[in-house]
């Protein structure tokens, strides 16, 4: 959120870059750094682990499938006035899915703002994303 005010904001571009770029490479680097640091191949490569990251992949593979012939629908069923790309930000990754979405739209047609409308379904993948992760964990454990 903080990157995506930099951004918008408009007076901000190298905060906005490097939060961007160099920022956002390097928390990265740390976050895996610790978070590997810490796993063994014991507790890693267990069954249980392989299990939750299949349903990950699964559950990422539904919603944005889903998030896409939703909207896909939803835009035969207006008419044409909803742009069905906001259906592939119903996806967990906030807020990089609706900015993709957003740069796609705006790709093709320069007056597109669809970063606001992409926001909704990427804030519900997260939400569905949270309930199908404690749901897989419920039946794994």
């Amino acid at each position: 959120m903080f990157g995506n005010l930099l951004n918008v904001c408009g007076v901000t571009d190298r905060l906005s870059k490097t939060a961007q770029n160099e920022l956002i490479n390097i928390v990265t680097i740390f976050l895996g750094i610790s978070v590997g640091a810490t796993a063994t191949a014991e507790n890693f490569l267990a069954w249980p682990t392989l299990i939750i990251i299949a349903c990950g992949l699964a559950a990422f593979c539904v919603s944005t499938c889903g998030g896409l012939v939703t909207a896909k629908i939803m835009n035969v069923l207006t008419g044409g006035k909803i742009n069905p790309l906001i259906g592939s930000a119903g996806v967990s990754a906030v807020p990089m899915a609706a900015r993709v979405a957003q740069k796609v739209g705006q790709r093709e047609d320069p007056t597109n703002f669809l970063l606001m409308h992409a926001m909704g379904p990427n804030v519900a993948g997260v939400i569905g994303s949270a309930v199908a992760a404690g749901l897989f964990l419920s039946w794994v454990f």
